[in-house]
């Protein structure tokens, strides 16, 4: 049986001077991938935006502005890699029909040179457009073996992820 722990009060938070005041910071990488699923880890882009912010407890936002590229947290180990690779084509075949490839039926959100990526937006499903990250003593608060990844889905392409940070900044 589970046995339950006191709680116990939290601490007073000191007055806040203009040097502790929140903040916020907002910045963008840009990339050009490679065919997909293709895995870039961009964990030390982010962690500079991070250090440029001065930003030392709150949190970090990395979002894709895309729906065929996905942003995950995940073990930077190459065999991993390659089975998350096969898992998402087995999970999406590109050989398989989509809906949304047959430019005969389909009439919504059309531009010129239509890619056929009906799995690479079914990939997506299975991962997310952002992580929000923990930021303590002005680093990312993640585990030994996490990666912050931008996986591409679709074809080679240029690449937007936007970045933001709130939170108090360190101590003069």
């Amino acid at each position: 049986m589970a046995r339950a722990t006191a709680l116990r009060p939290l601490p007073v938070a000191a007055p806040v001077s203009d040097q502790q005041a929140f903040r916020h910071a907002h910045d963008e990488l840009h990339y050009r991938t490679q065919c997909g699923p293709w895995f870039l880890d961009i964990t030390s882009d982010v962690r500079a935006i991070l250090r440029e912010s001065g930003v030392a407890f709150g949190q970090i936002s990395v979002f894709s502005q895309h729906t065929t590229a996905a942003i995950i947290l995940q073990e930077h180990e190459p065999l991993l890699l390659d089975d998350l690779r096969d898992r998402l084509v087995k999970f999406a075949s590109p050989d398989a029909y989509y809906r949304h490839n047959d430019f005969a039926i389909r009439t919504v959100n059309m531009h010129e040179n239509e890619p056929e990526n009906g799995h690479s937006h079914c990939q997506h499903i299975l991962l997310g457009t952002s992580e929000t990250i923990p930021v303590l003593n002005g680093d990312l608060h993640i585990g030994e073996f996490q990666s912050i990844f931008l996986v591409e889905l679709d074809d080679a392409r240029d690449r937007t992820i936007t970045i933001t940070i709130l939170g108090v900044p360190t101590e003069p």
